[in-house]
């Protein structure tokens, strides 16, 4: 049989294996069978400690754009200075608008004042500056006692700590809520049972919030209506907010993501997580890792049930929509560290979970999703997010990674187009929103024909991963040779971040890659790259442009670099052989190289990057088996992190893959 008939065989032999499909009908087992261990990874792949995206494949089509940019010198969001713990992000999608909550301090974790801000965005991609929602607290004297382990002096500022952000009523009506509570020291724990209360607020259409009002106090710690800053919910004479308040207090399902913080033995709750025994993921002295109640989020299965899905793998199951649940117990086929994990249905009736894989169960990299049919059974782990920037600003418990990934709740909204939208934090200092395109998959069987015409923004490329900090946009723009032209711009002021574009191609052991080029402007010192990589992410061709060459393969010294001039369109075409283990490089039609040795030895490739700065993929031996405890000790803030340094200006154009 020729080549022609035998690689599209090839291909769809690959992708059925690939899928879950093979292992999991629509239908999951029943309940029963499910409750000992609600979730089960039946795939192979397994994230490597020694790179940020732990060298699994990537899912096509992952938007990631910075949200929130935190900067101590030019603080966006207002004051003397900028505040450079940002993180428990939430999002949701109401009245044609993304909404992003997150709470914040000045420098670290558990280390007053707290705060509580809101983002929004018309297209998920160009966001506000943030508003203070929940304003700083003032405690009183908090006297040490059986429960409260700490003396708090009065006029001591509260902390935050929410795992719940939105509500969107059904009566129309979106409420935003956090959690008021205090800490002696950064090393203790705000989500211990002995906080203040929770608060809630209205949203408005027209981008104001109505009064601030407790909606439940922690009454059992001695909190109520007397000594307390804000009336309770009952109070407000508006009949809508007063149903919407409702709405979320009866709702058993949504407020059992107010548990952690609460603890109460009320009977407010359906279930209490604090019974379940050996749950200490850490330490059993450290209350905030007490109980397996964290971070509560769920999915429904095609069967009704509801799969309540907690922190360190922690499941439990329901038939009745929260009335009544399963024993709560651990899912024993995938790791994860200490952060959130998400569970959601997607617009194609499969189902997702978002969350790092951890080879080491303690740092928070890379993000990964993994994918299912029915809901219990899960395959395909793709990475979603492995770029880890350096981190900025010093703090305590402030480790690497996107993390504490959060999605749209059952109910909060559902924005156009076939896509899974999270927020998650980064480094625990700036806000990130993503959009990854369903069905979720790494594989793509179309070569590359794009010329960028179709596209009115860099929203519309579907199928590229593009990586866009505020600093370091990316977009279409008009060709500034030829009008009439589009092409798209990477754009980098960042001093410690960079813009990447990834595009995957079906896999092959020979490739030929055409595309233009054109550098604005590169300053002395910086330099625009491009790679082909492999599954893996091992890159045999690396070409790095910069003032005035373009460099081939940095490991050898016996390739000469070509002359190149900023402000003019290059074409290039290079000619890729893993037979030969050698790749050919043309420049404007005349041959530069006809073989330049890889400098990582592959099968085949599937992807290539363009990217405003160098690789960064290897993880710093110092963290690699764990960040040293407790996290951000061992760091200093980086210097110049809030200047924005001179442009990098580059476009290409006519993108082709062939084989």
């Amino acid at each position: 049989m020729s080549k022609k008939y035998i690689w599209p065989i090839v291909m769809v032999i690959y992708a059925a294996v690939f899928s879950s499909n093979l292992f999991a009908g629509k239908m999951p087992p029943p309940m029963e069978q499910c409750k000992s261990e609600p979730i089960k990874y039946i795939g192979s792949a397994e994230t490597d400690k020694r790179f940020w995206d732990g060298r699994l494949r990537h899912a096509v089509g992952v938007h990631r754009y910075q949200a929130f940019h935190s900067n101590r010198s030019h603080p966006s969001e207002g004051g003397e200075f900028g505040w450079t713990y940002n993180h428990q992000p939430f999002i949701c999608y109401w009245n044609d608008q993304f909404y992003v909550q997150y709470l914040s301090d000045p420098y670290e974790e558990h280390s007053p004042p707290g705060r509580t801000l809101i983002m929004t965005s018309k297209d998920g991609r160009i966001w506000s500056n943030p508003v203070v929602v929940f304003p700083e607290y003032t405690l009183p004297e908090i006297k040490k006692n059986e429960l409260h382990k700490n003396y708090i002096p009065a006029g001591t500022k509260s902390v935050m700590h929410q795992r719940m952000g939105f509500y969107a009523a059904p009566n129309g009506r979106l409420l935003t809520l956090a959690f008021y509570s205090y800490t002696a020291h950064p090393r203790t724990s705000p989500n211990a049972g002995t906080g203040v209360g929770r608060v809630v607020r209205e949203v408005y259409n027209d981008g104001n919030f109505g009064p601030i009002y407790f909606i439940r106090y922690n009454r059992h710690a001695g909190w109520n209506e007397s000594n307390t800053n804000y009336p309770f919910y009952k109070e407000s004479k508006d009949k809508g907010f007063l149903e919407a308040c409702e709405g979320i207090l009866n709702d058993k399902l949504m407020n059992l993501q107010w548990w952690e913080e609460d603890r109460a033995k009320d009977g407010f709750y359906n279930l209490d997580p604090g019974d379940v025994k050996s749950a200490f993921q850490f330490h059993a002295n450290m209350t905030t890792f007490e109980g397996a109640g964290k971070a509560f989020n769920f999915y429904r299965r095609p069967d009704g049930v509801i799969v309540g899905i907690w922190k360190n793998q922690w499941s439990a199951m329901s038939p009745d929509n929260g009335k009544t649940w399963t024993g709560i117990s651990k899912n024993t086929t995938f790791m994860t560290c200490g952060a959130k994990i998400w569970g959601q249905q997607t617009e194609d009736g499969n189902y997702a979970i978002i969350y790092n894989s951890s080879a080491t169960r303690g740092n928070r990299y890379p993000m990964t999703i993994m994918t299912s049919e029915d809901g219990y059974f899960f395959d395909n782990l793709l990475c979603l997010e492995g770029e880890v920037p350096p981190m900025k600003y010093q703090g305590i418990h402030k480790g690497l990674g996107s993390q504490y990934i959060r999605g749209i709740m059952p109910g909060n909204g559902n924005p156009p187009g076939n896509h899974i939208w999270n927020t998650f934090s980064v480094n625990k200092e700036d806000i990130w929103v993503a959009r990854t395109h369903v069905p979720v998959t790494a594989i793509v069987y179309d070569h590359v024909a794009e010329d960028f015409e179709k596209a009115k923004t860099e929203a519309d490329l579907e199928l590229w991963n593009l990586y866009v900090p505020t600093w370091a946009p990316i977009s279409i723009v008009k060709d500034p040779v030829d009008s009439s032209n589009q092409c798209l711009e990477l754009r980098d002021e960042e001093p410690y971040n960079y813009a990447l574009a990834e595009r995957a191609f079906p896999p092959n052991s020979k490739l030929t890659l055409e595309f233009r080029i054109y550098a604005e402007k590169i300053p002395q010192g910086r330099g625009f790259e491009i790679e082909l990589q492999d599954q893996y992410g091992n890159r045999p061709m690396k070409l790095r442009f910069d003032r005035n060459w373009m460099y081939m393969d940095k490991g050898l010294i016996s390739v000469n670099p070509a002359a190149f001039t900023q402000g003019k369109w290059y074409s290039v075409r290079l000619e890729l052989d893993c037979g030969t283990q050698k790749y050919g490089v043309f420049l404007n039609g005349k041959t530069v190289y006809e073989e330049v040795s890889f400098d990582e030895m592959v099968n085949n490739v599937e992807r290539i990057v363009f990217r405003t700065g160098p690789y960064r993929g290897l993880v710093d031996s110092q963290i690699v088996d764990n960040e040293p405890r407790p996290s951000g000790l061992f760091r200093e803030d980086a210097a110049g992190a809030g200047e924005k340094v001179e442009a990098t200006i580059v476009m290409i154009d006519d993108v082709k893959t062939k084989n």
